[in-house]
Order: structure tokens, then C-alpha cells, then sequence
């Protein structure tokens, strides 16, 4: 199978060494010289590619693929950022793939649990309606439709793939939580290496065209469980808890983080599992060994 990963980020190229291993043949998009550098250091069987999914003229040089993987980042920015990158960017890839005379026979987006906005701790799974409450998962939601609509009018299979919260090496930010104080609500998360490997899975498995995964490991966990587990772990003192409404009166939140506060929902990962993904990490228990024992050498 060939595989064109165009944002060959943080979970591309675990995606594309994972892919390469299989002995699929891949190539890693991206625009600045370090990017590029990133993706050859995956290995000699991936192929590094330079181009701006948000430069239409930049696209000619994409391979013709089996399977495109659209997994670019706006970097953390704001809403305008996100709509370039995630809509205007996203179409413009199944627009430069759509006119050609062998299009891809699918096309995987990655994007996140934050369009299901606030269920009061309740759980969500891929039949709950999506709801985004800010400016930037409107956006998100947006470049779904583009990932299904678009690519059906342009011949290609589109399937969602929708993130909890990415963890992993160089992200695991332990700090935060040993460290504290820890404000109240649920964490969903996913390993970087389960991220990529459910992508890898749907390819190669021939799974979920034309719909939405959400991606997520078994389970969500109490922010104040989670912070105690990893202390314990790391073997120093419980850290300070807060409640929400303790957090939002201390006044120094913006309105896009007191919204983020007030969210809370646990996702569901039992489609995922129907459709035979076997975790690597199946909790943070499992995702969070080596950051522990790297905390503890560090303390020693």
C-alpha cells in the first residue's frame, strides 16, 4: 500500500515508521527544512516530500497514493489558524487529489474529541451529535464534512478519525499533575503510538469508510484519580486539587479556557475495539511507565 501522510507531525511519523515497518511505502509531507529532516530520520523507506497544504501550487509534488493520511497541525493557534490549515488546507488536498486520472481510494483525517462539547461528564460515542462550543471545534467540525462530502464528490472514501488528548514522548507533561494544583473534570487520552496505530489498522484492515472513530483508550479517568496515581508512581506528595468552580474564581482564566474548565465528557472507544484495534496502551497505567521511570531516575 502506498501512503502520502501530509502533516507528518507528531503522530504522522509514528504513523508513517510504523507503516514502513510493514513494508508499506510511505512518504511524510512537510514544508520547513526541519520537518523535512524529521520524516528522513524515520528511516531510509520513507520517503520526505515538501509541500504546504495550504498552497495549492505546492501540492503537484505529492506521489500518487492508496491511502492519504491529512494529519497537519496549526501549531496551537487560534481559530483563523485552524481554518487555514484544517478547511481551506484539507480541501485543497482533495481538490489536487480529486482531478487526478488515479485518485486515492481513501483518505483518513485526523480530528478531535472536542467537537462533541460539554455532556456534563456523560459519555459520547460516534452516534452522539456533534456539538462544538468554540470558534476552533466549529472549525474542526467543518473540516469533517470536507473529509466525508468533499472526498465523496471527488471519488475517495473519507473516514474521520476523532483524538482524545495525545500523549506520549516528549508530551507528557508530567509536571502539571505532580506538581498541581489540579482542577477537577475527566481526562480522555490516547498514547501517541495507539493514535498512529488505529490509523494504521483502518488502512490496512480495510476499515470505517465513510465515517467517524473515536479514538480514545479504555479509560477516562477523574483529572484528581489520575494526579494521585502519578504521584504515587513518582513517588512524591499528592498535589493540591481544585474544584471548577474554585479554578474559574480565581479570575485569571481566559473565556476559551473557562469553557474548556466547564467541558466535560467521557468518550468511548467500543467501536474502535469492534473494529479489532488492539491497544498497545490500553490506560495511562500502561502509557505512562517510561515517563515515570525517567521522573524517578531523575529524582534519584
Amino acid at each position: 500500500m502506498k501512503v502520502v501522510v501530509v502533516g507528518c507531525g507528531y503522530v504522522g511519523l509514528a504513523l508513517a515508521e510504523q507503516l514502513a515497518a510493514r513494508g508499506h511505502a510511505v512518504t511524510g509531507v512537510r514544508r520547513s527544512d526541519a520537518g523535512l529532516d524529521a520524516v528522513e530520520a524515520v528511516g531510509p523507506d520513507v520517503e520526505a516530500v515538501r509541500a504546504d497544504a495550504t498552497d495549492p501550487a505546492s501540492l503537484s509534488a505529492l506521489p500518487d497514493a492508496d491511502a492519504v493520511v491529512f494529519a497537519a497541525s496549526s501549531g496551537g493557534r487560534g481559530a483563523d489558524a485552524a481554518r487555514t490549515v484544517y478547511v481551506d488546507g484539507l480541501a485543497n488536498v482533495v481538490d489536487e487529489y480529486g482531478s487526478r486520472a488515479s485518485p486515492p481510494d481513501r483518505l483518513v483525517y485526523t480530528s478531535s474529541t472536542g467537537v462533541y462539547g460539554d455532556h456534563d461528564g456523560g459519555w459520547v460515542d460516534e452516534e452522539t451529535p456533534v456539538e462544538p462550543t468554540t470558534e476552533k471545534t466549529r472549525v474542526l467540525a467543518e473540516a469533517e464534512r470536507i473529509a466525508t462530502e468533499r472526498t465523496a464528490e471527488a471519488g475517495i472514501d473519507g473516514t474521520v478519525v476523532r483524538f482524545a488528548g495525545l500523549y506520549g514522548p516528549e508530551r507528557y507533561r508530567l509536571e502539571r499533575y505532580v506538581e498541581g494544583p489540579v482542577t477537577a473534570g475527566y481526562l480522555n487520552m490516547v498514547h501517541r503510538d495507539d493514535a498512529a496505530g488505529s490509523i494504521r489498522h483502518l488502512l490496512e484492515a480495510d476499515r470505517a469508510r465513510d465515517r467517524a472513530v473515536l479514538v480514545v483508550d479504555d479509560e477516562p479517568v477523574d483529572k484528581h484519580a489520575f494526579a494521585d496515581w502519578l504521584a504515587d508512581a513518582c513517588g512524591v506528595p499528592r498535589p493540591e486539587k481544585l474544584s471548577k468552580d474554585e479554578r474559574i474564581a480565581a479570575g485569571d482564566l481566559s473565556a476559551a479556557a473557562e469553557r474548556r474548565i466547564r467541558t466535560s465528557k467521557r468518550c468511548s472507544n467500543a467501536l474502535l475495539r469492534e473494529l479489532g484495534y488492539e491497544f498497545a496502551h490500553p490506560t495511562f497505567r500502561s502509557g505512562y511507565r517510561d515517563a515515570v521511570r525517567a521522573f524517578r531516575a531523575r529524582s534519584e
